[in-house]
């Protein structure tokens, strides 16, 4: 039974990205309504097909918190290489001199964050980062991929690889993941980072569940 109900929600989950692409494809939203605030900026970004659209739920909640929301448009539907995406997010951050920033992300998201605080970001302009069901360790099912831009998360791809080997850096993440995720698997645990497991099935369906952004919350600002 354990194993019926998670493939019952493995389509689910499938079907709400599927559907959650496409709405916010066609649906934009104005980025610098969130840009107010007088916390911590907060960079979004999100995994790959997606657009900042797709954390919304999340941006609108840590806007209402405080915090000037950045995205990064020009990434698109974030489906290039990990290392030129993290180039650009960190363009952005050095043109817009932004400091203190906590990076909210989103499955590939959190690899391109830690790329940028591995690499990118000499002007040590990220203070920390809070990743949301994001494969550390890559996903076993990257290496059946029909398209390179998928087969870039497998286990032994090179730049995940070469993130996994920066250890020094994960004291400064915190990684947000379910009880079982579909896409992920169990390679959202970070060894030295804040691991937070919520009770929730799922790898796109997170980021609209109460339990994820009430950890999201926590861990953005711990009374």
């Amino acid at each position: 039974m354990k194993w019926i109900r998670r493939l019952w929600f493995w389509y689910f989950d499938s079907w709400l990205g599927a559907l959650w692409s496409v709405r916010y494809r066609v649906r934009p939203g104005e980025p610098e309504s969130f840009l107010s605030g007088t916390h911590a900026p907060v960079l979004l970004l999100p995994g790959v097909y997606e657009t900042w659209r797709y954390m919304l739920p999340i941006a609108r909640q840590v806007h209402a918190a405080g915090h000037p929301v950045h995205v990064v448009s020009c990434l698109r539907h974030n489906a290039g290489p990990i290392p030129d995406a993290a180039a650009i997010a960190q363009r952005y951050l050095d043109e817009n001199d932004l400091r203190g920033v906590v990076v909210i992300a989103h499955s590939k998201g959190g690899l391109i964050g830690k790329q940028m605080m591995a690499v990118d970001d000499t002007g040590q302009r990220i203070a920390r980062m809070i990743a949301i069901a994001t494969p550390f360790s890559g996903s076993p099912l990257a290496k059946y991929a029909p398209v390179r831009t998928l087969r870039t998360f497998r286990p032994d791809g090179g730049t995940l690889s070469r993130l996994a080997r920066n250890f020094a850096l994960n004291s400064r993440i915190t990684s947000i993941y379910g009880e079982f995720d579909p896409v992920a698997f169990d390679a959202s645990h970070l060894d030295g980072a804040t691991n937070v497991q919520v009770a929730v099935i799922g790898h796109f369906r997170v980021l609209r569940d109460r339990l994820v952004l009430d950890a999201v919350a926590e861990a953005l600002d711990p009374e």
